[in-house]
């Protein structure tokens, strides 16, 4: 079975001595479950080809669907993509960290499973404070698909994830119950003007009041 770890935030020594193991496991290249600001998710390093491979065989997710990364800030951002442009630095600026994930060219060393031969990376940015400590303390993008087989409800507690992963995963980082909600907005930036591809937390009203171009929606 995993092991898990359940997070306590106000126990700032055992926080330390948390991340360090969870990057340990990362590192050689395993796949953790861990909560996010809406679901609980898959994270692997996003480098790792094997560790990739591998949550797509957990999810049975087919393998034309790219996986989207989670950042702790807007720099990491960088390391993920060919380029940032100015409409995408508006969009950081003024909806991040938040509910939208952005579409971006994908930078050229991103494994080809990642982005699923799309040539594009998704990447948002968190607001849940808990996610962020997370994901700050790790140190560097990791993926955050939904952790469910593909097709099935998202989950909420660290309980169901055990339950049905089992020891297919390698690590279970327990937060607590997640919020649940809508997913995140999604917005194609490497198009002119922007593409919305799928309308969540954010409204498109919301991003249209920040662009001086309206995007546009997939018909």
């Amino acid at each position: 079975m995993p092991e898990i770890i359940k997070i306590d935030l106000n126990d700032e020594p055992l926080f330390r001595s948390q991340i360090v193991k969870i990057k340990r496991v990362l590192n050689l290249g395993g796949v953790m479950a861990f909560p996010t600001d809406t679901f609980y998710g898959l994270g692997a390093t996003v480098s790792n080809r094997e560790a990739i491979s591998r949550i797509f065989k957990i999810k049975q997710r087919s393998k034309d669907k790219p996986l989207l990364a989670l950042v702790a800030s807007a720099y990491q951002t960088k390391t993920l993509t060919k380029e940032i442009i100015p409409t995408a630095e508006i969009l950081i600026d003024k909806l991040w960290p938040g509910p939208l994930t952005i579409l971006f060219s994908a930078h050229l060393d991103l494994p080809s499973q990642l982005t699923a031969g799309s040539g594009k990376i998704g990447v948002r940015q968190p607001a849940n404070a808990m996610v962020c400590k997370l994901l700050s303390g790790i140190g560097f993008p990791i993926t955050a698909t939904s952790a469910n087989i593909s097709g099935t409800e998202n989950i909420t507690t660290a309980e169901e994830v055990e339950k049905i992963f089992g020891d297919q995963i390698d690590l279970i980082v327990d937060g607590g119950p997640t919020p649940g909600g809508k997913e995140s907005t999604v917005l194609d930036v490497t198009l002119s003007p922007p593409l919305l591809i799928r309308e969540g937390a954010i409204s498109r009203e919301e991003i249209d009041a920040v662009l001086e171009t309206p995007c546009i929606v997939v018909p």
